[in-house]
């Protein structure tokens, strides 16, 4: 049983450290105040070959492991979480195109969206629909040779810069709900319109929008796979793979809050002496490594067993676990500073507002405690090795 990264895989890491340290861990807190977009920081991901994590070489992408997958968004969610969604919707979709698509769709799509010359996100959520997908409204009915859409999807990260836009519609009205769900692959110019940015507490950097489609035309060639009645079944498994990077922003945000706070407390000093010293403080820098190794283990051995086929459990106990330890960590960093914890001035305070988003997004943690539950009764998933 190896717990270690392998040679490949820590000189990515390294590669990836450098960047963050260079690019992103200086500019991260100024940006999100001023509400900047950081194109140069997706500039430097383009010359990474980042948006190609998940496409075939054949493509010309990475295809990286999954393991190297979860160092991404680990290390670029050390620097700024935020940032780490312009990669985190683009890597899902581009995953499920090679996974799903046509030969043809591949084609037309990958190689352009591995380079980052085209972004790509993913249009799942409604106003009246978010955890419940089966309740989506969006329709596309087919007239001819196209797909003709109506709908509205709510809190799609890169809405301004995706080409195409997978969207989950409904394609027939059948029982079971999903039976009759389909994905179509909408290119930029056939008309769909962002109606708002919406406002939000952090994950700042990347634009989260409202995208109305009124009659928006599509080709049939534009259905993922070629075949009506996947889309459920195509959107949950990206969005096993969604989980995972879920996870690993938790570690990269709780490092990045136990790193300030233990630094913090070996140069803050009060009664004469660094807080460190005294033993409430060493407490909770003990509880947060601890924690947070754990929850660094469980999502590379997450991804490790993705490798292998479906993690449903898997996928959702490192999502579950590590985005708890994010609302803790972020939380007892910001009793370390103190009242300094509150202030702008100092990380935590971001990092604080970060946290949440990885309790809440691609799933709740409620959710991944009955998908957790369900997979134990039923045998699919157990306790130990």
């Amino acid at each position: 049983m190896d717990f270690e990264l392998n040679e490949e895989q820590r000189l990515f890491q390294r590669t990836m450290r450098q960047f963050v340290d260079k690019e992103i861990v200086p500019v991260a807190s100024d940006w999100e105040r001023e509400g900047r977009y950081p194109a140069e920081i997706v500039e430097g991901f383009a010359r990474l070959g980042l948006f190609g994590v998940t496409v075939p070489e054949r493509y010309g992408g990475l295809d990286l492991d999954r393991v190297s997958f979860a160092l991404v968004f680990e290390e670029i969610s050390r620097g700024w979480m935020g940032v780490a969604g312009v990669l985190g919707s683009h890597s899902l979709s581009t995953w499920m195109i090679a996974r799903y698509g046509t030969e043809e769709q591949r084609e037309a799509y990958l190689p352009a969206l591995a380079t980052g010359e085209r972004r790509t996100g993913i249009a799942l959520t409604e106003p009246g629909a978010g955890t419940d997908l089966q309740g989506i409204r969006t329709r596309a009915v087919r007239e001819g040779g196209e797909y003709v859409i109506h709908g509205t999807k709510t809190w799609i990260t890169n809405a301004r810069h995706a080409d195409p836009l997978p969207v989950l519609v409904k394609t027939s009205v059948t029982e079971p709900a999903h039976k009759g769900m389909s994905v179509l692959l909408v290119d930029a110019d056939r008309g769909f319109t962002i109606s708002r940015d919406l406002p939000k507490l952090g994950y700042k950097g990347t634009e989260t929008c409202e995208v109305v489609l009124d009659g928006v035309r599509v080709p049939a060639s534009a259905l993922l796979g070629g075949v009506e009645g996947r889309g459920m079944q195509q959107v949950l498994s990206a969005l096993e793979l969604g989980r995972i990077n879920i996870a690993a922003r938790a570690v990269g945000v709780s490092q990045s809050a136990y790193e300030a706070a233990l630094a913090y407390a070996k140069e803050r000093n009060a009664f004469g002496r660094p807080i460190a010293e005294f033993q409430a403080i060493q407490l909770k820098l003990a509880d947060m490594a601890t924690e947070i190794q754990a929850a660094r283990l469980m999502t590379y051995w997450a991804a490790r067993r993705s490798e292998a086929g479906a993690v449903n459990a898997e996928a959702a106990m490192a999502k579950y676990f590590a985005s708890e330890v994010a609302v803790r960590t972020t939380m007892e960093a910001m009793r370390v500073h103190g009242g300094y914890g509150y202030s702008q001035e100092f990380v935590v305070e971001r990092l604080y507002r970060d946290a949440p988003l990885m309790a809440i997004g691609e799933g709740t943690n409620d959710v991944q405690r009955i998908v957790i539950a369900r997979a134990l009764v039923s045998g699919d998933a157990k306790v130990g090795w």
